[in-house]
């Protein structure tokens, strides 16, 4: 024990070997953030009773819809199939069917194996990587939805209307057969008219091709209701020999992606209104409105550049739609997006339904993925005992129980996010160690009073230009305007600025990047300067960023879905 006089004594307990070599950055996040990861003898021994394949006793009393066309569409990497789709033209409108993996069949209240996939909450995505939620023959065999294979499932019937309102819903247990294995790039690339895929996939081109006309109703729906998209910048981290970086990729989102997210949420919104319709103790995905501090401070930021949000007091998500649609054009449209990004509120679980304000919804839940995030598990529980004619009073859990859930997932989900954003900063910062002395362009992404954040072009690595670092002025922070501002000089340094950086130090075990400005014309006051950024994709609110004491990023890395 440590005492006045002398220093605490620590005992080695583990050695994980050099620090340079491959998969090290997973190995001490994992540690740092204390992820579970070894399955407990009990869920070994449990897990010995599950057969490989669906039996055929399983299959009785649920609906047969293995006739149905249905196909999974995802990345080109996944393995952990979630859910699949199929639409029909049903009269003027559409009849939609989300098919999901059935885990609450196998997972079982009061197992080992529940208890576990409890404490880790979620699957954790790390680069090449993951710690699944569930053991890998349920999460990527028996559970998931893989091509020409039975599976059980929990089925979500819409019929959507021609306008992409959801005109009645409903829920059944089902069993399936998934037609195809497809990729997002696949089926953008069959939607703009590849010739030699369209012919591969000829007869399930009709049901793709209405799955798009049905995304293109619901995004219209979305957009007149007034939820938030947000541009952001998604990276993908391409590695090369010896686990070392290759280099980093932007992510095209393509118009797959956003049809199945429509789909997703279609289905989500449909169990959140299923749930509450019952009064059943649930979970619920909830995102709070912005504070009122952040609100003014938004609003005074917005007056500099001759912008207003609407509404009176509380601006709405419709109020947020608009201003980011009367930014298209405007050379300073990703300064404003930033800011607008920065005054969202975070998007957590909660047993009590207070809607989602970036999708401008009234209620929303995690249906989805039962594969990898325990509330989803939890909504299946809870929609299985109302089929099942089970009452409200005996549903195993307690609205007490919900709440004690939802704050545990969502702290799971945050431990999550900053496991892999911590394995990620270790391998940029590896991969710049060659680097130091180097002068490149980027842009100016944080201000604050200890000095500038810049993400370099086309690499998509931060760095800090330190206030120290600022020579021959003394600069003051303004919060309002994000900026840095000479005392003497009225050189000003703003956010979304361009500039040029040379690499000073990298510091791997701290994660951290300096970087000082060279040969950068800083623009002076009165001067606007402002740029868009290369590839970026639609980013709901609710998946925020902030600044934590040097300001490594807090931002959600979504792996797939809304």
């Amino acid at each position: 024990q440590p005492s006045r006089r002398s220093q605490p004594v620590g005992r080695i307990v583990e050695v994980l070997g050099d620090h340079m070599a491959p998969g090290m950055e997973v190995e001490i996040a994992i540690r740092s953030h204390g992820l579970p990861r070894q399955w407990p003898a009990e869920v070994e021994q449990e897990m010995e009773t599950f057969p490989t394949e669906v039996e055929e006793d399983h299959k009785a009393g649920r609906e047969d819809i293995r006739s149905l066309p249905l196909v999974t569409i995802d990345g080109e990497d996944a393995r952990d199939f979630d859910d699949a789709v199929y639409c029909e033209r049903h009269g003027k409108g559409w009849r939609l069917i989300v098919a999901i993996a059935d885990v609450s069949f196998y997972v079982q209240p009061d197992t080992a194996l529940d208890a576990h996939a409890l404490t880790r909450g979620n699957s954790v995505y790390f680069p090449q990587q993951v710690i699944p939620m569930l053991p890998e023959l349920l999460s990527n065999h028996l559970c998931s939805l893989r091509p020409e294979v039975d599976r059980l499932c929990m089925v979500c019937e819409l019929f959507i209307t021609p306008a992409g309102r959801i005109r009645k819903h409903r829920f059944f247990e089902g069993v399936m057969h998934s037609h195809a294995r497809l990729t997002y790039d696949k089926v953008a690339a069959m939607l703009d008219g590849d010739a030699a895929l369209r012919e591969q996939y000829r007869e399930l081109l009709p049901h793709i091709e209405e799955l798009n006309a049905l995304y293109q109703a619901l995004r219209g729906a979305r957009e007149k209701r007034g939820a938030i998209d947000f541009e952001r910048m998604e990276t993908r981290i391409v590695f090369g020999e010896q686990r070392k970086i290759d280099k980093i990729v932007p992510v095209v989102r393509n118009d797959a992606h956003r049809m199945i997210e429509e789909f997703m949420i279609a289905a989500n919104i449909a169990a959140a209104e299923f749930l509450l319709s019952h009064e059943i103790p649930a979970l619920y995905r909830i995102h709070p409105e912005p504070s009122p501090d952040k609100i003014n401070d938004l609003r005074s930021f917005l007056r500099e550049l001759g912008l207003s949000l609407g509404g009176r007091g509380m601006p709405g998500a419709k109020q947020f739609a608009t201003l980011l649609s009367s930014l298209q054009g405007r050379p300073d449209k990703h300064l404003v997006e930033t800011v607008m990004l920065r005054s969202m509120s975070q998007a957590i679980y909660s047993a009590e339904n207070t809607g989602h304000f970036g999708l401008a919804l009234e209620a929303y839940t995690h249906f989805t993925s039962p594969i990898r995030r325990y509330p989803d598990l939890i909504v299946h529980r809870a929609i299985r005992h109302l089929l099942k004619g089970g009452s409200v009073q005996k549903f195993r859990y307690t609205h007490a129980d919900m709440e004690s859930l939802g704050d545990h997932c969502s702290m799971t989900d945050r431990r999550a996010d900053e496991a892999t954003r911590d394995a990620i900063s270790w391998l940029k910062c590896e991969y710049m160690m060659d680097k130091v002395g180097q002068e490149l362009p980027g842009i100016i992404t944080a201000v604050t009073s200890f000095g500038l954040f810049v993400e370099l072009d086309d690499i998509f690595v931060e760095g800090l230009v330190h206030v120290t670092a600022l020579e021959n002025d003394y600069y003051h922070f303004d919060a309002i305007k994000h900026q840095l501002c000479g005392e003497r000089s009225g050189t000003t340094y703003r956010l979304a600025d361009q500039v040029r950086v040379r690499v000073a130090r990298v510091d791997l075990d701290e994660r951290k990047i300096d970087f000082t400005l060279c040969g950068v014309a800083p623009r002076t006051k009165g001067k606007k300067s402002a740029r868009g950024k290369g590839a970026r994709s639609a980013t709901t609110p609710g998946k925020t960023s902030g600044r934590g004491k040097r300001g490594r990023r807090k931002s959600k890395s979504m792996r797939r879905r809304t």
